[in-house]
């Protein structure tokens, strides 16, 4: 300490006024200070330009030029409102820093000039003597050099149980945060006081630290996004190639330059798939709100979908898979071992004594968890302490010293006399016993592997008229042991089935904790993390990165990381993201900032957590449940599966929208445009929408969670998936409405080459083919939609009508179509006229003839697949 004064050049007076304001202008201000944020005109741009948004501008100029404004405004604010979605998540880095500055206090208590003074927390510096008092905020990580103070540091270790901070020498190699004379910024003082030396302000604090490694940590795309992206580049480069190809197609054959504009145009926009990207957004909409009812609140959309091919949880011990909340376990004496008996509840009734535990007038008990056990263990025992009793019998009291790891209590029980009580870790009171006890020692390693927090106690009954010890080392001695006390914090009940499902699905569970490797190892064991194998890492701060890529890479191994450090979570998350492994990360404090950040998942605690934490995530768990995570994940696949469900239905009605272009070019004009770009757009903007927002509520098909994740590098669209929408439904399709088309015209007497523009005899005839045509590739929408419900299983397998918010997108649809085809403002609008019965009927039978073809399909996928096995 004097060597630290001296460094700092603090003496008892505190520094002066003038040295104060020259510090502050060297060192600055103490505060957490985060980078200027980027320009929010660039950020703007760069998300007007993706490419999906690049071919939905193209869709909206084009409507414009098709004069429907109406369209072309509606797509532009669908662009502005992903815009917005994606310029909202690239804020919430800067969030989790400012919410960090808010634990800083507003003022604080320091010593200059030899006088107490109050002046701003950020203008501490380096060397002030600062004094702690129960009920404040610590303003800067300081070391005491008087007193001795209880301080709340769960926002920084995670950890609910206040630690004492004393005066005295350091421990020679603990960490940092377990030193027993050190205090951080942003920390609460939750009672005693204390003068402490600031050594580091602003910046240079465990808090400002933290604040860094969360600026540091970048969040990548999640593999929808860059999917997504990656669809939407591919799209455009086969809408620009097929319109370019057919453009030079359709001047060779001699085509009129102003039909072979409108043919490029009427391709380009058949090709791009303008309501994929917010029907996307809303199916993930809605999928938040499904796991908001189940516990878990999801902050980014694209989320749900990467909670879907998540393989690997990270996940905290003690509340996610714990209950937070000690019980008594198990009790063994020197004399009678774990045999129960009335020696019991005398070991059990002389551990509550040496408390601080209290009770409200609602007769709840408040302290630190594990002597709050100990009092409500001993009432089960039929040893109860009358708490108000004990504190008036109360002559002494030695509070917990963490480096001594032991805690004492002078006590007059008013029959007996006074007696010293001492409790605490067994090898520091092996060392006050008057005899030894060695059979405790091995007992004590046996509880300890059985997941339990051993205490140990001890008495020593004081002669008759003795003065009361004054000092700790006078009654901490020739003690006489009475026992071992077992407490457990139980796992959650239901976290041993959502492991099992971990298991069957593929994923993998490691367990990272600031908790004991034993303990840590055996609830693992008892919820059945670590099957078939289970590698323990005892102090995990201290191992490298060749020894964590190896214990990664083991296929059959989950770990339990103990003693971990902020550190020590981003080390493993980002290890893991090394390995292609997409993660969940659970944290509460916030010392899990960083990592949560640098996860895909990051998994915040809504009842524990602190609000960086929760900044810091992508998801917060209102129930702080492991089982919830994994109902998400469920949940998440479920999304996938459906997401991909409506890509095959927005994908099946390109190839009988791309076709009609291609018969008009192949046949040099003699076959007029089968259908208008105003007919493309009112089928993708409009009648296609809502079926596939339905199918986006589709149930999870069976056997979901009995799949191994998909890797991170399957695409969203798959070549079965290509193959299936444009080569098998979109074939029947467009084969179905290019009949239609011709059944029409050749009905009204057309023949190759005869003229259909307006004032020839068959214009109205082929106006009601393109109608025809329209209404064809609607009816073909229905029975694709059922079709693609599901990938392998026949429709009955999940029932006709369990999807009730389709059947209602197919009836707006079809009422749509029907108001299209036979509203005389519609009709002079998109180029429609009304359809005879004969027609009508004709393209009834096409969703049974789309959606059969494809039940079929999958029929014989599965006779083979069930003849291969």
């Amino acid at each position: 300490m004097p060597l630290l004064r001296r460094e700092l050049g603090t003496g008892p007076s505190g520094l002066s006024a003038r040295e104060a304001a020259r510090r502050l202008a060297v060192y600055g201000p103490n505060e957490v200070r985060r980078k200027g944020r980027t320009s929010l005109g660039r950020e703007l741009v760069r998300q007007l330009v993706h490419p999906l948004a690049l071919l939905l501008w193209a869709a909206a100029a084009l409507a414009f030029v098709a004069g429907i404004p109406v369209l072309g405004w509606a797509i532009i604010a669908v662009v502005l409102v992903n815009a917005a979605f994606a310029l909202l998540q690239e804020r919430q880095a800067e969030q989790a820093v400012e919410t960090l500055a808010k634990y800083l206090p507003e003022h604080a208590l320091v010593i200059r000039d030899g006088r107490p003074s109050a002046v701003e927390a950020r203008e501490l510096v380096p060397g002030d003597l600062a004094v702690l008092e129960e009920g404040a905020k610590v303003p800067a990580d300081a070391r005491l050099t008087g007193g001795g103070i209880e301080v709340d540091l769960s926002m920084l270790t995670g950890e609910s149980t206040p630690a004492e901070r004393v005066a005295g020498p350091g421990l020679i190699g603990a960490p940092l945060l377990q030193e027993p004379n050190l205090v951080f910024s942003g920390t609460v003082c939750t009672g005693g006081q204390a003068q402490a030396i600031v050594f580091a302000t602003g910046d240079h604090t465990e808090l400002g630290r933290i604040a860094a490694l969360s600026q540091r940590t970048r969040r990548d795309p999640s593999p929808l996004e860059q999917q997504v992206k990656k669809v939407a580049w591919l799209i455009a480069a086969v809408a620009v190639a097929m319109g370019g190809v057919f453009l030079a197609a359709g001047v060779a054959v001699g085509l009129p330059l102003r039909d072979t504009l409108m043919f490029a145009i009427g391709l380009l926009v058949a090709n791009v798939p303008e309501g994929l990207l917010p029907t996307i957004t809303l199916a993930l909409a809605v999928g938040v709100r499904v796991l908001a009812r189940q516990g878990a609140v999801i902050k980014r959309l694209s989320a749900v979908e990467t909670l879907g091919s998540t393989n690997v949880i990270c996940t905290d011990k003690t509340g996610t898979l714990t209950r937070n909340r000690m019980r008594l376990q198990a009790v063994w004496t020197p004399e009678h071992g774990r045999e129960p008996g009335p020696w019991d509840g005398e070991l059990l009734r002389t551990s509550a004594l040496c408390t601080t535990v209290t009770r409200d007038e609602e007769g709840e008990l408040h302290g630190d968890p594990t002597e709050m056990a100990l009092v409500e263990g001993a009432a089960a025992h039929a040893a109860p302490v009358d708490l108000d009793g004990r504190d008036t019998g109360r002559r002494a009291l030695f509070r917990f010293d963490p480096r001594l790891r032991l805690m004492s209590v002078v006590q007059d029980d008013g029959s007996h006399g006074l007696s010293v009580i001492a409790k605490g870790a067994l090898e520091t009171v092996l060392q006050t016993l008057e005899g030894s006890s060695g059979s405790a020692a091995a007992e004590a390693e046996e509880l300890a592997h059985e997941g339990m927090r051993v205490l140990a106690v001890a008495v020593r009954t004081l002669p008759s008229g003795a003065e009361v010890p004054t000092r700790r080392q006078d009654a901490e001695t020739g003690l006489r042991l009475v026992g071992l006390v077992g407490l457990y914090d139980p796992p959650r009940p239901e976290v041993a089935a959502a492991v099992r499902r971990c298991h069957e699905a593929g994923l993998r569970v490691h367990i990272v904790t600031g908790d004991n490797g034993a303990t840590a190892a055996a609830v693992a064991r008892e919820v059945g993390i670590g099957l078939p194998r289970l590698q323990v890492v005892a102090q995990s701060e201290s191992i490298g990165d060749h020894e964590l890529d190896a214990l990664l890479a083991s296929a059959d191994a989950e770990v339990v990381f103990a003693r971990s450090s902020p550190e020590t979570k981003l080390k493993v998350a980002a290890a893991l993201r090394a390995h292609g492994q997409i993660v969940a990360m659970t944290g509460d404090g916030v010392n899990d900032a960083p990592a949560l950040h640098r996860a895909h998942i990051g998994v915040a605690m809504g009842l524990s957590g602190t609000d960086v934490a929760r900044e810091a995530s992508t998801m917060v768990l209102t129930d702080d449940n492991f089982a919830t995570i994994v109902t998400a994940i469920e949940s998440g696949r479920r999304v996938y599966d459906n997401v991909r469900k409506f890509i095959v239905y927005i994908f099946a009605h390109l190839t009988p929208e791309v076709v009609p272009f291609l018969v008009f070019a192949l046949s040099a004009g003699t076959v007029p445009l089968p259908l208008t770009v105003l007919q493309i757009l009112a089928i993708d903007l409009g009648t296609e929408t809502l079926p596939a927002l339905a199918l986006g509520r589709e149930r999870a098909e069976p056997g979901t969670m009995s799949r191994p994740p998909r890797p991170s590098s399957q695409g969203v669209i798959s070549r079965d998936m290509l193959i299936r929408s444009w080569g098998y439904l979109g074939t029947v399709s467009a084969v179905l409405v290019m009949g239609a088309f011709f059944y029409v015209l050749w009905r009204a007497g057309w023949h190759p080459g005869d003229p259909t523009s307006t004032g020839s005899p068959l214009h109205h005839a082929y106006v009601t083919a393109t109608t025809a045509t329209f209404a064809g590739i609607v009816t073909c929408q229905v029975g694709t939609a059922f079709a693609a419900r599901t990938d392998h299983a026949a429709l009955r397998d999940i029932g006709l009508f369990t999807n009730p918010l389709l059947l209602a997108g197919i009836a707006f649809e079809l009422v749509f179509t029907a108001a299209l085809v036979y509203a005389p403002p519609l009709q002079s609008l998109f180029g429609t006229a009304a359809l005879p019965l004969d027609v009508v009927a004709l393209i009834a039978t096409f969703p049974v003839i789309v959606w059969g073809t494809d039940e079929l399909r999958r029929w014989v996928r599965r006779t083979h697949h069930h003849t291969k096995r």
